[in-house]
């Protein structure tokens, strides 16, 4: 018995194209987290509770002066050079010696700071500039002991901390804000009259932990 072993082919079928719609998901899936990041950024109130920076960034950042262009003195007279601080995180105040209740305040403020940040502790130094030749009263020296605490003519410190106002406003525009330089010696960071402790303890935390400097 002879039997037949060829098989004819089967036809070929034309493969389906496939449909665009999986390509154009994954394509809007790529985008979402841009389209998003941009719909937070230009809509401020979408931003979860305390994501925000407290602190004003300072833009461009300003380079610490030679000690020939911020010229100040130690509470016993001897010049003082900003400049031998860096390497450290610094917060700055600056208010005449007298120090009334709103100078206390801000003093509070960056010690408790200072002192909330556990292991980092040793990487950050309180500066008090003072802002008139005025003595100090013992009960001011004893509680901010630690701080770093030198004389410096407000129309000379303004123009490093303030340019934008004029001599004459100087003295008053100065005991307001608060300010943080970095360990590379640029001032970073202002904050407002007045500021909140708890955002600027909590914002000190974050930007020290977070930081690879100082």
């Amino acid at each position: 018995m002879c039997v037949n072993t060829s098989v004819k082919p089967k036809p070929l079928v034309a493969a389906k194209p496939r449909g665009r719609g999986p390509l154009i998901a994954i394509f809007l899936m790529s985008l979402a987290p841009v389209l998003g990041a941009l719909l937070v950024y230009f809509n401020p109130s979408l931003r979860p509770e305390g994501s925000a920076s407290y602190g004003t960034l300072i833009d461009p950042q300003r380079p610490i002066p030679s000690v020939s262009a911020l010229p100040a003195t130690t509470l016993d007279g001897k010049p003082f050079d900003l400049n031998s601080l860096k390497g450290k995180w610094l917060l700055l105040a600056a208010d005449d010696a007298a120090c009334p209740e709103s100078c206390a305040r801000k003093l509070f403020i960056l010690r408790n700071s200072h002192a909330s940040q556990g292991k980092h502790v040793e990487r950050l130094m309180r500066i008090w500039f003072i802002t008139d030749d005025a003595p100090v009263p013992e009960k001011v020296l004893e509680a901010y002991k630690g701080a770093v605490m030198v004389r410096i003519k407000p129309e000379v410190l303004k123009q490093f901390l303030l340019p934008q106002v004029s001599d004459a406003d100087a003295r008053e525009a100065l005991a307001k804000p608060l300010w943080v330089i970095d360990p590379r010696g640029n001032l970073i960071l202002q904050y407002p009259p007045e500021a909140d402790p708890e955002k600027f303890r909590n914002q000190i935390r974050k930007l020290i932990a977070n930081s690879r400097i100082g």
